[in-house]
C-alpha cells in the first residue's frame, strides 16, 4: 500500500491518466474530475484514420497479457486498435478543449504520431496550445506502428524513425523563436519562422524497444511507455533508460502506464522508485458510471491529496 508521503511528501508519486477512444465531451468530463480530484496529467492518443482491415500489428503484441498490443484490462481485450467505432479525435484540438475547462491538469499527447506530420505545422499547433493552456502542455510523439495508416497517408512507413528524428531536431528550433533554416534528407527549407519569440514545450517520446530507448535519451524530455508494461517490465524499462540517459548525460522523465489503481499494485511500483504514473480512464471511471465520484474513490485510496477545486 502506498504510505501517505509517497504521494504528498518530497519525491512524491505523480498521478495520470491516459485516454484513447473517447469524445471530446467524454474527456473534458474526465479532466475536470481528473482534476478535482488531484490527478497530475492527462496523456491523449490518437490514430489519424481507420484503414480498415489491416495486418499489422502493435509492436507490444499480446506482451502483458492484454491482447490488441496491451492496452489495458477491460474492454481492450475483446477489440481492434482502431475499428468502425474508434473515436478518432484530433488530440490538439480536443486538448485545447481540455485547457479551456481545466486550470491545474497538465495536458500531454499519448502519444501523437509525430512522423504523418509536417513538423513545421505541428510547431505552430503546438506553440498555439501551449498558449491556450497556460504552459502546461506536452508534446507526446511517437514514430507510429500501424503501416496501412502511413500508406493512406502516402509517408513511407520505412522512413519514420529517421523522419521522427529531423522533426525533432525542427520542433527544438522552431521554438526558439526567430528565423532558422534546416536542411535534412526528409526537410528541407530556408530563413523561416513559426514563433517570434521562444516557447517552452516539453517534449516526450514513447516507444518500448531499444532503438526507442535510445532515442529517448538522446532527444527528448520525458518518455511515456507504449501500452501497459507489466511491472517487471516497467522496471526493466525504466531501467535501460536510465543506462542511456547516463551515456548521454542526460535526464529523462519517466511516465509509465499501470494496470489497475489500487494501492495495492501502485505500492510496488512506489517502493521501486517510479515517480509518475498513469492509469486507464476507463480503469478510474469505467463509462455510465458517475466520473467524479470514481474519480475521487481512487484518490482518496491512493493517498492523493486534493487539490480543493469545486466541481465545474
Amino acid at each position: 500500500m502506498t504510505a501517505p508521503d509517497a504521494v504528498s511528501g518530497p519525491g512524491r508519486v505523480r498521478f495520470g491518466i491516459s485516454a484513447y477512444d473517447v469524445s471530446v465531451s467524454r474527456l473534458v468530463d474526465v479532466a475536470q474530475a481528473a482534476e478535482a480530484a488531484g490527478f497530475e496529467h492527462l496523456w491523449l492518443g490518437e490514430h489519424l484514420i481507420d484503414p480498415g482491415y489491416y495486418a499489422s500489428k502493435h509492436p507490444a503484441g499480446t506482451k502483458g497479457g492484454a491482447d490488441a498490443g496491451g492496452l489495458s484490462p477491460g474492454d481492450f481485450r475483446t477489440r481492434r486498435i482502431v475499428e468502425a467505432s474508434t473515436q478518432l479525435v484530433d488530440p490538439l484540438v480536443a486538448l485545447a478543449a481540455v485547457g479551456a475547462r481545466t486550470s491545474r491538469i497538465r495536458l500531454a499527447t499519448g502519444i501523437y504520431l509525430l512522423a504523418l506530420r509536417h513538423p513545421l505545422v505541428t510547431a505552430r499547433a503546438a506553440a498555439t496550445l501551449q498558449e491556450v493552456s497556460g504552459g502546461r502542455f506536452m508534446l507526446g510523439v511517437g514514430a507510429g506502428w500501424l503501416r496501412e495508416e502511413f500508406s493512406a497517408l502516402g509517408v513511407p512507413f520505412a522512413e519514420r524513425a529517421s523522419r521522427v528524428e529531423e522533426s525533432v531536431a525542427i520542433l527544438r528550433k522552431a521554438w526558439r523563436g526567430g528565423r532558422f533554416d534546416y536542411r535534412g534528407r526528409h526537410f528541407c527549407f530556408e530563413d523561416v519562422q513559426v514563433c517570434p519569440e521562444p516557447v517552452n514545450v516539453p517534449l516526450v517520446t514513447g516507444g518500448n524497444s531499444p532503438g526507442a530507448l535510445r532515442r529517448a535519451a538522446r532527444i527528448a524530455d520525458g518518455w511515456f511507455s507504449s501500452a501497459t508494461p507489466t511491472f517487471e517490465e516497467a522496471v526493466e524499462l525504466r531501467d535501460a533508460l536510465a543506462a542511456h540517459c547516463r551515456a548521454e548525460g542526460t535526464d529523462v522523465e519517466c511516465h509509465v502506464r499501470v494496470r489497475h489503481p489500487t494501492p495495492e499494485v501502485v505500492g510496488r511500483y512506489v517502493e521501486a522508485g517510479f515517480k509518475s504514473l498513469v492509469f486507464w480512464a476507463q480503469d478510474v471511471s469505467p463509462p455510465g458510471a458517475d466520473t467524479y465520484e470514481q474519480f475521487r474513490k481512487v484518490a482518496r485510496s491512493l493517498g492523493i491529496p486534493s487539490p480543493d477545486l469545486t466541481r465545474q
